[in-house]
């Protein structure tokens, strides 16, 4: 029988796309998942849009938060519900393609390296390919990552029945690469497949394109998070600001 995989999307306000990005998972070429919707507060027509595909696909778990909780605490409600032997995170604008998961999971069973990634294709709000594909490393490192976080939440593929589960810390933005470290502290380093899996939809105004906007946010994470000396946070802060120019500059 094919291994359960745990799917964990915030939702937030996402009317507009949540719908296409079931649909992706829907679409999978490896079918026993499980998908954990965890909705933060959405006051457009998101949950009845949940509700009624949930309604016909038992598969789909929902967990609307009756208040906004943060990005991090409805991810980790995700985390806290799953069952499965992977755990992977799609967000409620992205797409995945038909072989993601049976290809993530190929690739853990060849190098049994227990997380893996891929690249993916970034498109705008509209999935127009107006930017040039992400292609990732062939693996990266805990220090890989304080300097740039080349893993992306839609892509992030882990063997949680091998590594155990954690959770996001809580913080208003790079819990995701929280998490990610959390692993690598663990294991030599996550394993990067070069052919791209999946879309990121990248949203007018976003703030992750912003790096001004985030410079406080990667600070705060390397001082109160990672516990790193204020010489080693320049380091990598320096890093990170470099290798970000490099990622969005197309």
């Amino acid at each position: 029988m094919e291994a359960l995989v745990s799917i964990i999307t915030p939702t937030f306000n996402s009317g507009k796309f949540i719908s296409a990005t079931i649909q992706s998972v829907q679409n999978q070429t490896h079918q026993n998942w499980e998908m954990l919707i965890v909705d933060d507060g959405s006051l457009d027509n998101t949950i009845e849009i949940i509700n009624e595909i949930a309604r016909r696909d038992n598969r789909i778990q929902f967990f609307p938060q009756k208040q906004n909780v943060g990005p991090a605490k409805a991810r980790n409600i995700g985390i806290e519900n799953a069952k499965g032997k992977y755990m992977t995170f799609l967000d409620a604008d992205d797409i995945w393609f038909p072989t993601f998961i049976e290809n993530s999971i190929q690739t853990i069973k060849k190098t049994n390296i227990h997380f893996v990634f891929s690249s993916y294709k970034r498109s705008n709000e509209n999935l127009e390919f107006v930017y040039s594909d992400f292609i990732v490393p062939e693996k990266v490192t805990y220090t890989d990552i304080l300097k740039t976080n080349s893993i992306s939440c839609l892509t992030a593929f882990i063997d949680i029945e091998v590594l155990g589960k954690k959770k996001m810390p809580k913080i208003f933005k790079r819990q995701d690469m929280g998490l990610w470290l959390q692993y690598l502290k663990e294991i030599p380093f996550a394993y990067g497949i070069q052919e791209t899996q999946a879309i990121y939809r990248i949203r007018e105004n976003s703030l992750s394109r912003n790096k001004s906007k985030l410079l406080k946010y990667q600070w705060q994470f390397y001082r109160e998070v990672e516990k790193l000396n204020v010489f080693q946070s320049v380091y990598y802060m320096l890093q990170w600001m470099y290798r970000g120019f490099i990622k969005y500059r197309n």
